[in-house]
C-alpha cells in the first residue's frame, strides 16, 4: 500500500470470493481495502464511516441487495464510485445498475489485471463496463430509444396494429360493417377487436373509446 493506494470497500456475501479478492488487490498493490460487507445494508454503513474511494458491489446479497445499496451510496456519497463485479450479465440487471449510479458492470470472470484496471479507472472518476456489458448497454440504450420514440406517436402502444387500425375506424365515425368492409374482415371479427379494445384501454363503451383516440389525436368527428 502506497499513500496514494486507492481505499476501497468490498461488499460480497460470499467470504472466499470476498476475502480473496481483498487479498489479491492488496498483493497487486495499490490498492487498500478500508472494509468489507456481507450484505448492501452494511456496505452503506460502511461507506458512511469510512469514504471510500470505490465500492466493489455484488448484487444478489441478503438484507439489502446491491442495486438498492448502489442507489443509496450514489445518493449519499456521489464521490465514492461504485463498479458492480457479478456472475450475472442479464440486460435488466446491468441497466438497473447504470440507472441507480454504478459507475462500471464487470463480470466476476474477468482476469485479475482486468479488474484491477477497471477500479484504477472508476477511482479516476470514470465509468467502465466490459466489452460485452457495454455492447449490450448501448443496445439496450437503442432500444428504450427506439421504444420512446414509438410510444410518442403512438399512444395505445398496448393494441395491436390491427387493433389500432379499427380504433382509427371508430374514432371516424364508421360502424362495424363499414370497418369489416374495408378491412376485408368479417363483422364477427371486427365485433372482436372492438371488445380488445374496450378492454385494453378500460372503456366501458363505444363513446368512450372514441373519447379516448379523439383525445390521443387519432381519427376525427364525422362531417
Amino acid at each position: 500500500m502506497t499513500i496514494d493506494a486507492i481505499r476501497l470497500v468490498i461488499a460480497d456475501d460470499h467470504p472466499v470470493y470476498r476475502d480473496g479478492l481483498a487479498r489479491l488487490l492488496s498483493a497487486i498493490g495499490g490498492f487498500d481495502v478500508v472494509g468489507v460487507a456481507a450484505d448492501g445494508v452494511e456496505a452503506v454503513e460502511l461507506v458512511a464511516s469510512l469514504a471510500p474511494d470505490v465500492v466493489v458491489m455484488d448484487i444478489r446479497m441478503p438484507n439489502l441487495d446491491g442495486i438498492e445499496a448502489t442507489r443509496r451510496i450514489s445518493a449519499a456519497s456521489p464521490s465514492t464510485g461504485v463498479v458492480v463485479l457479478s456472475m450475472f450479465e442479464d440486460d435488466e440487471l446491468v441497466y438497473a445498475a447504470v440507472r441507480a449510479g454504478a459507475r462500471g458492470y464487470q463480470l466476476k470472470d474477468a482476469d485479475d489485471d482486468e479488474i484491477a484496471a477497471v477500479l484504477r479507472g472508476i477511482a479516476r472518476g470514470e465509468a467502465i463496463f466490459g466489452p460485452t456489458t457495454a455492447r449490450r448497454l448501448l443496445d439496450m440504450l437503442g432500444r428504450t430509444t427506439e421504444q420512446s420514440t414509438k410510444t410518442a406517436s403512438n399512444p395505445f402502444p398496448q393494441l395491436t396494429q390491427r387493433e389500432q387500425e379499427v380504433l382509427e375506424s371508430l374514432a371516424r365515425g364508421k360502424r362495424n360493417a363499414t370497418i369489416a368492409d374495408e378491412l376485408f374482415l368479417s363483422e364477427r371479427t371486427v365485433r372482436n377487436y372492438v371488445s380488445n379494445i374496450f378492454t385494453k384501454l378500460q372503456v366501458e363503451d363505444r363513446a368512450q373509446a372514441i373519447a379516448a383516440a379523439r383525445d390521443a389525436g387519432i381519427g376525427e368527428a364525422p362531417a
